[in-house]
Parts: C-alpha cells; sequence; structure tokens
C-alpha cells in the first residue's frame, strides 16, 4: 500500500485541499442564507445551480482540459473557483449566488475530471482498486473534516469564504510541481438512459433517487440546522457525522447485498431509510439537551449510511445485468442520472419545507425513499432475480464524474474506452470536438 500512496501523494493532498475547502463551502452557504432570513425555497434554487453546474462540467469541462492540458485547465479551474468563492462574501444576492454556484460546480467538475484521469494513469490492474478506495477515503473524510471550519470566529462574514478560497488556491500546488507527465484523459462512452433503464429499470431509478436525497441533503441540511437553533458548532457536527455515516457503514451495509438478492437489499435499504427520515422528524426538537443531542445523532449517523449506501448498490444491481466489458460505461450514465436527482433534490426538498418548515426536509427524504421501494416491489413482480452467481462483487463508489469509473476493478483489466456523452442525451450537441 505504501508505494501506491507515494505514487499519488499529490493528488490525495490535492484532493484533501480542495474537500476541506469547498466542503465547508455548501453548508457555509446555507447557513449565511438562512440566517439573513432568506427562505427555503429561494435557497433551494441556489444550492441546486451547484448540481446543475456539476452535470455541466461533467458533460463538457473535459474540452477545456484535452484544449490546453491538465495542469493549465487545473489551474483555471482551481482560480475561478477561488474567485467564485470570494464572490459570495462581496454581497448576499440570489441570483448573483445561484451563478457563483452554477461556475462553482462547473469548475469541480473539471478538477475532478484531471484528478480522476490522473489517477487512471497511474493505476494497474493490481492497483486501481486500492487507489479507488485511498481516493474515496481521502475526499470524504477531508470533506467531512472541512465542516469543522464553519466553527471559526468570523464576526466579518468574510473569512470562511476566505479561507476556503486559500484551500482552493494551495491545492494548486501539489499539482503544479508534479514531475509526472500529463495523462490521456480517458474517454467514457456513457449509455444512453433508455438503454440504462432497459438492462435495470430499478438501477436507474434508484440511483436517480438517492441523488434526490443526498442533494437535498448537502443542501438543505444547513438550513435545516440553523431553524433548528444547532448553532455553528451542532450543523457542523451533525454535518459530519452524516458524512462519517456514510463512509462507515457503506461497506458492511453494502456487503449485505453480495449475500441476499439485491433488489431485496435495496428496498430493505430504503425501507430502512423511509424509518430513518422520519426519525429525524422525530427527533428534530430534542437538540435543547445533551441527552437529546446524542440521541439525534446515533439517528444522523443511521441516516448518513443509508443514504449513501443506497447509490453504490444500485450501482451494483445494475451491472448484475449487463456484460463485465461494459461496467465503465454504465457507471457514467447511473452518475448522470444521480446528478439529476441531486439537481432536483434541493428544489423540491425546500418547497416541502417551506410548507412544514425545517424537519419538512426528512419529510422529502422519506417521500423520496418511500418511491424507490414501492418501485422496488413493482420491479420484483416483473422479473426475476438473477442467479447468486450471477451477481457481481460490490464496491463502494464516488459520485463525482464519469472520468473515476474505469477506477472500478469490476471491469475489464484493461478498459477500451471511447467517448460519446451524446448517447445519454441524443437531443443535445456532440461533447466531443
Amino acid at each position: 500500500m505504501l508505494p501506491i500512496v507515494r505514487s499519488i501523494s499529490s493528488l490525495l493532498m490535492a484532493v484533501a485541499l480542495l474537500m476541506l475547502g469547498s466542503g465547508m463551502l455548501s453548508t457555509m452557504i446555507g447557513v449565511r442564507l438562512s440566517g439573513a432570513g432568506v427562505g427555503a425555497m429561494a435557497i433551494g434554487f441556489v444550492m441546486a445551480a451547484y448540481y446543475a453546474g456539476l452535470t455541466a462540467g461533467s458533460l463538457y469541462g473535459y474540452q477545456i482540459i484535452v484544449k490546453v492540458g491538465h495542469i493549465r485547465a487545473f489551474a483555471a479551474f482551481a482560480s475561478v473557483f477561488s474567485v467564485a468563492t470570494l464572490g459570495h462574501a462581496l454581497h448576499i444576492d440570489l441570483v448573483l449566488w445561484g451563478l457563483l454556484r452554477l461556475a462553482e460546480g462547473f469548475c469541480m467538475a473539471g478538477l475532478f475530471m484531471c484528478i480522476e484521469s490522473w489517477l487512471n494513469e497511474r493505476a494497474t490492474a493490481r492497483t486501481r482498486g486500492q487507489m479507488l478506495s485511498l481516493y474515496m477515503i481521502t475526499l470524504y473524510g477531508a470533506m467531512a473534516a472541512g465542516q469543522q471550519l464553519l466553527m471559526l470566529d468570523d464576526p466579518s462574514g468574510m473569512l470562511r469564504f476566505i479561507v476556503t478560497a486559500m484551500l482552493t488556491s494551495l491545492a494548486l500546488v501539489p499539482v503544479a510541481l508534479t514531475r509526472k507527465g500529463p495523462p490521456v484523459l480517458p474517454d467514457i462512452a456513457s449509455f444512453g438512459l433508455r438503454r440504462l433503464y432497459e438492462a435495470s429499470p430499478l438501477g436507474i431509478f434508484g440511483t436517480f433517487a438517492s441523488g434526490l436525497v443526498t442533494g437535498a441533503i448537502y443542501g438543505l441540511a444547513p438550513v435545516y440546522g440553523t431553524e433548528a437553533g444547532f448553532g455553528n458548532a451542532g450543523t457542523a457536527l451533525f454535518m459530519t457525522v452524516i458524512i462519517l455515516g456514510g463512509v462507515a457503514l457503506q461497506w458492511p451495509l453494502g456487503k449485505l447485498s453480495d449475500v441476499f438478492d439485491r433488489r431485496t437489499v435495496i428496498l430493505g435499504l430504503s425501507a430502512a431509510l423511509v424509518a430513518a427520515s422520519l426519525g429525524m422528524v422525530a427527533v428534530s426538537g430534542m437538540a435543547g439537551d445533551m441527552q437529546g443531542q446524542a440521541v439525534m445523532v446515533a439517528v444522523a449517523v443511521l441516516f448518513g449510511g443509508l443514504s449513501f449506501t443506497l447509490y453504490p448498490v444500485c450501482v451494483a444491481h445494475t451491472n448484475d445485468h449487463i456484460d463485465r466489458s461494459e461496467l465503465v460505461q454504465a457507471s457514467g450514465g447511473l452518475i448522470l442520472s444521480y446528478s439529476a436527482g441531486a439537481t432536483i433534490g434541493p428544489l423540491a426538498g425546500s418547497a416541502v419545507m417551506s410548507a412544514l418548515g425545517g424537519p419538512g426536509l426528512f419529510v422529502f427524504t422519506a417521500a423520496s425513499a418511500a418511491s424507490a421501494v414501492v418501485f422496488g416491489l413493482y420491479r420484483m413482480m416483473r422479473r426475476p432475480a438473477p442467479p447468486a452467481e450471477a451477481q457481481g462483487p460490490f464496491r463502494s463508489l464516488p459520485r463525482t464524474t464519469p472520468v473515476a469509473s474505469p477506477l472500478d476493478p469490476r471491469g475489464e483489466d484493461e478498459p477500451q474506452l471511447s467517448l460519446d456523452l451524446e448517447s445519454a442525451f441524443p437531443n443535445g450537441r456532440h461533447a466531443a470536438e
């Protein structure tokens, strides 16, 4: 493992610095807007803009990388992200902040694509799985740690934005000083959504539902924390335990799907997520004493674990219905399905919060998970389960860009990839020039 860490240490350092800053940024924006008296619906639109930008960046950001190279593109994306971050400190304007979040999402997708293509270039058939694990640990560990920056003393309201911009700029240093040559950007041929649905209706519906839940949580949980009176420290802790719960529980919960029919596991996860969401509604008024806070943290850990696990189990279920050689292409389409859900989640979730108050966030996540239960029951009546020996192994996966998918060790030993993102959106402009 140590030689693998050494070979990608500069990339892991860049990821850690990026996520320390950007992990706190979304939480901070939600807290700042909610504290300024902005309504949940308006905050939902601002938060949804980030995921819209992330989706657009996944589709078109690589054109910039191809034209100018990885290091120049990384520098450009990081610089624009830093400038956009500082733009939030100037003035609270919802249109401006929505445009800034759109730019931040696009740039973050570009940054992920640069890093993930470097990881692909340095990975071998033997080390892909270990590199993927190190990448995910760094990604989500730094995101969780970054939440604690919310506790910085910031009377002016500018310091936290400045720190985020500084961390993003520092992420340039290990990349700019790398002595490795630029990699070839892997070309991902993404399955069309119709083809994916024909292969695994529950898989693509489940990834969409997962996007609804996690997009709403990342975007609106800070608003919930502010309305519940958590304060900055309590909101930071709340977001941290949700993320860490997702990291800690993904593997044990996901491995259950290697033993049982994956559709049954998806139904069980979704039903448990409904229960955990309703549990969050029930404990929403318990933040006033230490015992109540402990109960809320415990439920939040479980909620995070269930919501984070739904996506990779749905990916594994989809993989059971396609050829091994098609896993990489399928994962690109599934990420797009997830991204669509993550864009809609803050919009729909904020509407429910406007009607029901802060706990309405978890009413929305319960409804989203319940839709997966209903659809899963319908699919179980329509098609028999694949034989147990046909199920591939569970693997935890990032929900960043399709460029990460070749790191999945379940794919071909030496995947042959080609770029055709237009197949996922046949009415759109061809992504490659």
